[in-house]
């Protein structure tokens, strides 16, 4: 048991190695990675591709890369917001990594973009424990998905950055209790900002986009308790930006 714990923190702490040096790498040029994690149908492609306009409409230059285990319809659907997409195809691993990320970047990120969106495989279990050198990590959840979904996966909410309600279009139809959830959240990630959103009305567009361009810019994000203690694994998750030194080698600047 101690080999295959021993061996996970030391895959852990190869990943956090290979985020650190992309952070800095792409903080030297400008760009700011946000992470978007959620379960499967939580409408997080909805969302941000209404994001992805809102971004061209301000003419802000920004990228999206979609994660997925098969299928290239995220992709497909993302590229209608005209920004460069990608799509990257897992073949059944459920998570990306940071080196992994870094190889799907190398020669594709235009030179101007600011923000690059990744939308993760749709998962909340192993996505959480890996930092892809994020500036901004943010967890989805739906209405449809219960109000203790914080509690069920405490790793991935109490690691993020924002937490963003999506499909609150529907929310009294299917009995969501928005107190609840904030508590929820509240008890795994104190004081990090809930935002709901609506992406069939329109209801909070726009504030995922801010809150990245003001990250990049230098405003400070919210600092989980999470992440500066040990996690249930033994792995110590301190995703902070670092100074922008250093160069990924198979990444062209």
């Amino acid at each position: 048991m101690c080999r295959v714990v021993d061996l996970r923190q030391a895959v852990l702490a190869k990943n956090d190695a290979s985020a650190h040096e992309l952070r800095a790498h792409l903080a030297a040029r400008g760009i700011a990675i946000v992470n978007l994690l959620s379960s499967p149908g939580s409408g997080k492609t909805a969302l941000l591709e209404r994001e992805l306009l809102r971004a061209r409409e301000r003419s802000v230059p920004v990228a999206a890369l979609s994660a997925d285990l098969a299928t290239e319809n995220d992709a497909a659907r993302l590229a209608r917001s005209g920004v460069p997409v990608k799509q990257v195809l897992t073949d059944g691993l459920c998570h990306l990594e940071a080196g992994m990320l870094a190889g799907h970047l190398d020669g594709w990120l235009p030179d101007d973009t600011r923000l690059l969106f990744v939308e993760n495989v749709g998962n909340l279990v192993c996505p959480a424990s890996y930092d892809l050198g994020e500036t901004l990590r943010v967890t989805l959840a739906s209405v449809t998905e219960g109000e203790d979904k914080p509690l069920k996966y405490p790793t991935a909410f109490g690691l993020a950055h924002l937490v963003v309600v999506t499909k609150t279009d529907i929310a009294e139809a299917v009995e969501f209790d928005e107190a609840a959830f904030r508590a929820h959240v509240e008890q795994v990630n104190p004081g990090v900002e809930v935002i709901l959103t609506s992406a069939r009305r329109g209801q909070g567009v726009g504030a995922l986009l801010d809150r990245a361009l003001a990250a990049v810019d230098g405003t400070p994000v919210h600092s989980p308790v999470m992440a500066r203690q040990p996690d249930h694994h033994g792995h110590g998750h301190t995703h902070t930006q670092p100074e922008a030194t250093g160069i990924m080698a198979h990444i062209h600047s």
